[in-house]
């Protein structure tokens, strides 16, 4: 294959040199700055044997071409787009000024959340194997370390392993969100750890505190400030770091460059400290709880409901990208009440577009589609489902719907049966081991509509159609 043609054959198809403006690639895909996105040629993008589907999200273009032969078709392509290599955040400084204020919200939510998405999946997958081996009545009537006690020395450890990412959530945030506003990502993780200092009680013993009377407190000029935590909580740190970084920028512009090191960093520091504990962190607080609250009143008066909406508006969600927003709502949901409901819709319409994908490869006749199908399939079923959804199941339409319908079906039922998360693991098939063990017999009738509905249906009326 002559990647060097094919890099120029993407390139006439996306409009031309004149109308790239930046590019970098991820994984699997190339991700792309375009001035005018109308000017694409779809049609003759989509038949390039590289390109494995195509899609437009957060205002970047991006060319879906697969794991290993991305890197080396993004170097051709800089090359015959007359551009040089650029970085993802060049990439995204080039379309930031895009989208309505609600969108360029929505994305910046995103861009924080997405950075340190892999250490939260990482330790809800190892606390959800916590959970196997600490929670009673899932091999035996009690739990595996009360039947094989050499067992409890490790599943403690994985406990620790796991919680720690959950443990300094605000100092992960405080990092990636002070980046994303221009300031110093280490301050931003020393605002995180304060926020959850040891010597503050949790919002939880605080609370226990205040009603035994001795609840402690700070004294400022006849002012009391309560001294509480905010552990597991997204949106006091968040607004906190916006608030450090436009400080420490404003700073940065006012102050003579030989004094810099002894005035910025403090002063931007102690200031949103001050700011975080008396107003910011307070105010948060209240705002997280009414959030949180407020879905929690929905699915507790009409569950089913609330779980058919999710289940069938989760999937277009990852077309627009707002997913990543209910992580944050997700992480609330825990930090409040223990666990999430939302979580387990997620990993359901995860699978369902991945069954759907399978059915189309099943029905398929063409060999660039059946590989592309399969390997959309597994990623979608582990929790990655945008190469099935852009790849495959929105290049007919069908698919795509049809996994979404089965996923309203499935989120309907677990909702009904109070099925919920303790922790974000992988949104897919390995999503089971986050459930908590109560509701594994719920979540597993769920996995097989999901499997079972949109493959079928899929299949047939790809037979149906002929146009696979």
């Amino acid at each position: 294959m002559d990647l060097r043609q094919r890099a120029e054959e993407i390139v006439a198809a996306l409009g031309g040199r004149e109308n790239i403006q930046a590019a970098t690639h991820c994984v699997t895909r190339l991700r792309l700055a375009l001035h005018d996105e109308g000017k694409v040629d779809k049609e003759t993008l989509q038949n390039i044997d590289v390109v494995k589907g195509s899609f437009s999200a957060n205002n970047q273009y991006q060319v879906v071409i697969g794991q290993g032969t991305v890197d080396k078709v993004y170097k051709e392509f800089v090359q015959a787009a007359g551009i040089g290599e650029s970085t993802k955040e060049e990439v995204k400084e080039s379309v930031s000024g895009k989208g309505n204020p609600l969108q360029r919200a929505l994305k910046t939510l995103g861009d924080i959340f997405i950075p340190i998405l892999p250490a939260i999946v990482t330790a809800g997958l190892l606390l959800g194997i916590h959970n196997i081996l600490n929670n009673e009545g899932i091999f035996f009537d009690g739990s595996i370390i009360q039947v094989y006690p050499q067992w409890a020395g490790i599943a403690d450890m994985i406990y620790v392993i796991a919680n720690t990412a959950f443990a300094f959530l605000p100092a992960l945030i405080g990092w990636s969100a002070v980046k994303k506003f221009g300031g110093s990502p280490l301050l931003g993780m020393v605002l995180g750890l304060a926020l959850i200092h040891p010597s503050l009680l949790s919002p939880t013993d605080y609370a226990s505190a205040a009603l035994e009377g001795n609840a402690p407190v700070w004294n400022l000029f006849g002012l009391e400030i309560q001294r509480i935590g905010y552990q597991g909580q997204v949106l006091p740190v968040l607004f906190a770091s916006w608030v450090l970084a436009k400080i420490e920028v404003f700073l940065r512009r006012k102050v003579a460059d030989s004094f810099q090191l002894l005035v910025v960093a403090p002063v931007a520091l102690l200031l949103t400290g001050i700011l975080s504990f008396v107003v910011i962190g307070p105010v948060m607080f209240i705002v997280g709880n009414a959030i949180t609250d407020a879905f929690v009143a929905v699915f507790d008066t009409a569950a089913p409901v609330g779980g058919l909406l999710y289940g069938a508006l989760y999937g277009a969600l990852v077309v627009t990208g707002l997913h990543h927003t209910f992580l944050a709502l997700d992480l609330q949901l825990i930090a409040n009440t223990g666990a999430t409901f939302l979580w387990p819709i997620l990993a359901l319409s995860n699978i369902s577009q991945g069954s759907a994908t399978l059915g189309v490869m099943l029905a398929t006749k063409d060999e660039k589609l059946r590989g592309l199908s399969l390997t959309s399939w597994i990623s979608a079923w582990l929790g990655v489902t945008e190469p099935a959804v852009f790849g495959v199941n929105l290049r007919f339409r069908y698919p795509f719907f049809l996994a979404l319908g089965a996923s309203a079906v499935a989120g309907t039922f677990i909702a009904w049966r109070k099925v919920e998360a303790s922790s974000v693991g992988i949104g897919g098939v390995p999503g089971i081991f986050s459930i908590l063990p109560g509701s594994w017999g719920a979540f597993a009738i769920g996995i097989i509509i999901v499997i079972a509905v949109p493959f079928v249906t899929t299949y047939l009326f790809a037979k149906k159609k002929k146009n696979v």
